[in-house]
């Protein structure tokens, strides 16, 4: 199975899921990714406040960066691929890259 890596936008902590006022989507993505992480599909986060260097160091993620100063982010990719830029991608998006049935897939 191949690897998610996420590469959030900068938030206050590793998933955003945290602080007064939490974001839904974010707290729907973060159950997707442990629903994920459950079936055996190895998820890392990278947070731009946190770790900028892993940004720069992706090719993809660098030339998303540069071209639009981080408005497109989260960017997420499966593998070295793309999934997804500027939006938190859905549970059966995220299963059907990843190669995992869930309960919607025929």
């Amino acid at each position: 199975m191949p690897t998610i890596t996420v590469f959030d936008p900068p938030m206050c902590c590793s998933t955003g899921v945290c602080g007064p006022e939490v974001d839904p989507k974010l707290v729907e993505f973060a159950s997707d990714l442990d629903w994920l992480k459950s079936k055996g599909v190895e998820i890392q986060r990278v947070n731009l406040s946190q770790e900028p260097g892993r940004f720069m160091n992706h090719p993809v993620v660098r030339e998303i960066l540069q071209r639009s100063g981080g408005d497109e982010l989260p960017a997420i990719l499966v593998g070295d691929e793309l999934l997804a830029s500027g939006r938190y991608p859905s549970r059966d998006e995220l299963a059907a890259r990843a190669g995992v049935e869930t309960l919607s897939t025929p």
